[in-house]
């Protein structure tokens, strides 16, 4: 994705990411930087475990910080409890499908930085997502995935209040 192009994103994603930022920044860093500067105080830093394992540690957050960074620089708050059209969907819908076996699965379409699959939220940018924007209920979608094509029904659409 180029970093010009807007990150779409809901306000609890995006708080999720500012938390994880202020978490890291200010509790998790600052106690990293204590410890390496207590191990390095301790002489020998070739076999110092305390000392190379938070040097590690600390690029990692370095690392995650500037991630966080970008990504809320970059981020497009949207939010889909003022989406005015309420009966197709569109970000931040959430979905109640229904497959060829009518085994049923309900997903949320969120920013492709706040995606969990095991909590029903799928990437805007996700084959599955990309297929269902714009559609009703009652309107069948196929879905390519890399098993193979996949046909669903759309049960009902839902926004937050």
């Amino acid at each position: 994705m180029a970093e010009s192009s807007p990150r779409f994103i809901t306000p609890d994603g995006f708080s999720r990411l500012r938390a994880e930022y202020d978490q890291l920044f200010s509790v998790e860093r600052p106690k990293m930087v204590e410890t390496v500067a207590w191990a390095a105080s301790l002489g020998d830093r070739s076999e110092n475990a305390d000392y190379l394992y938070g040097k590690r540690r600390l690029r990692e957050i370095d690392r995650r910080l500037a991630l966080l960074a970008r990504i809320m620089k970059a981020a497009k708050i949207v939010d889909p409890a003022r989406q005015p059209s309420r009966d197709e969907v569109r970000f931040g819908a959430t979905v109640q499908l229904a497959d060829e076996d009518d085994n049923r699965r309900t997903l949320t379409i969120v920013g492709d930085d706040e995606t969990d699959a095991s909590a029903g939220l799928i990437g805007w940018s996700a084959p599955i997502a990309r297929a269902l924007v714009g559609a009703r209920v009652r309107d069948e979608r196929i879905v390519r995935l890399p098993s193979g094509e996949k046909s669903y029904e759309v049960m009902a659409i839902s926004y937050p209040d």
